[in-house]
């Protein structure tokens, strides 16, 4: 019996770990866009507007060029898994330049929305909007979140008197 579930294990456990990463580098463009990602913001709301949208633009520019770095790195990864044709070492012996290329893809497309992003803040500074550039790259506000937590929950959930 402990063979059997070896084998399901082995057969389950790399292709698991792969959706993973795909899911994770496929997400963060939604999240970038979404402004979901997580920042403390408990001094940053203390600064002045100026200054919060500086710091929102060096923020982007290093989480970005981080990723930039990291899928820079993965292209190479994947060109030598192509070049050798290298095969996960699971059971399904799936080549692995199948998953690489579609987590890649996924960080290159998170790169793509942050470069977009980034020239479009620019684009609202250079035309003094501070507003929309906060809008585009800056964290979401306590307002902000409970409001879209309660347009969410009326989506959900239609019958809740107001």
């Amino acid at each position: 019996m402990y063979q059997k579930l070896g084998d399901c294990a082995d057969v389950t456990v790399t292709p698991m770990s792969e959706c993973g990463s795909i899911g994770t580098a496929w997400s963060l463009g939604a999240a970038l866009v979404d402004r979901a990602h997580i920042r403390v913001d408990s001094l940053y709301v203390l600064f002045p507007r100026p200054l919060r949208v500086a710091l929102d633009l060096v923020g982007l520019v290093v989480f970005v060029g981080f990723f930039a770095i990291i899928s820079w790195h993965g292209l190479g990864v994947v060109s030598l898994s192509w070049l050798t044709s290298s095969r996960s070492q699971s059971a399904l012996r799936i080549p692995t330049v199948i998953p690489q290329a579609i987590w890649i893809a996924g960080l290159g497309l998170f790169v793509a929305v942050g470069v977009a992003l980034f020239a479009r803040a620019l684009r609202d500074l250079g035309r003094g909007d501070l507003e929309a550039v906060v809008g585009t790259i800056g964290t979401r506000s306590a307002k902000e979140e409970v409001e879209e937590e309660i347009r969410d929950l009326e989506t959900r959930s239609p019958e809740i008197p107001r």
